[in-house]
């Protein structure tokens, strides 16, 4: 039980890179079953009503940066939602970290992003419908991928392990 508990996450974050990546989307379904699994595994793991009600507050401290920042136009909607079951997960232990790193890999990815824009897309390359959306300069850019990477490091060392290796 212990090791289908540990994989939830990761499996969440691998979806959601690679959907965000792909697409340029992050769905409801993805980002409210994030947030419904961490509230099963609460309840599996019998987390003490203090700790869950410290990562319930640290969901909805994200919530409200996240929408502040989708308000101005910095992220996506899909984006604020997903740092919400991110932060979820993580609690406060882990925010800082999770919101340096994922804000570092983000702007590495984005100068990336930056450069392939300003070079001619390969003809072979003309046709992979993901990479000429990544190409194309009136889109956005997939932060739910150094989002997700930046959760997935966090999440190794994360408080929420010890709780899940105790069931």
């Amino acid at each position: 039980m212990s090791f289908i508990a540990l994989l939830i996450f990761p499996i969440f974050m691998a979806y959601a890179a690679s959907s965000d990546l792909l697409t340029m989307r992050l769905p409801n379904r993805l980002t409210a079953s994030l947030s419904i699994a961490f509230l099963l595994m609460a309840v599996v793991m019998q987390m003490t009503m203090e700790v869950f009600l410290t990562h319930l507050a640290c969901g909805l401290f994200m919530l409200l940066i996240g929408f502040g920042m989708f308000s101005r136009g910095w992220i996506g909607g899909g984006d604020a939602k997903l740092a919400t079951g991110i932060a979820l997960w993580l609690g406060w232990p882990g925010l800082v970290d999770f919101l340096l790193l994922a804000a570092m890999a983000g702007g590495v990815m984005s100068l990336i992003i930056l450069q392939w824009r300003r070079m001619t897309i390969p003809a072979l390359l003309v046709n992979v419908t993901w990479l000429t959306r990544l190409h194309n300069r009136n889109e956005g850019v997939p932060y739910g991928v150094p989002m997700a990477l930046a959760a997935l490091h966090v999440y190794a060392q994360a408080p929420i392990i010890k709780l899940i290796l105790q069931i």
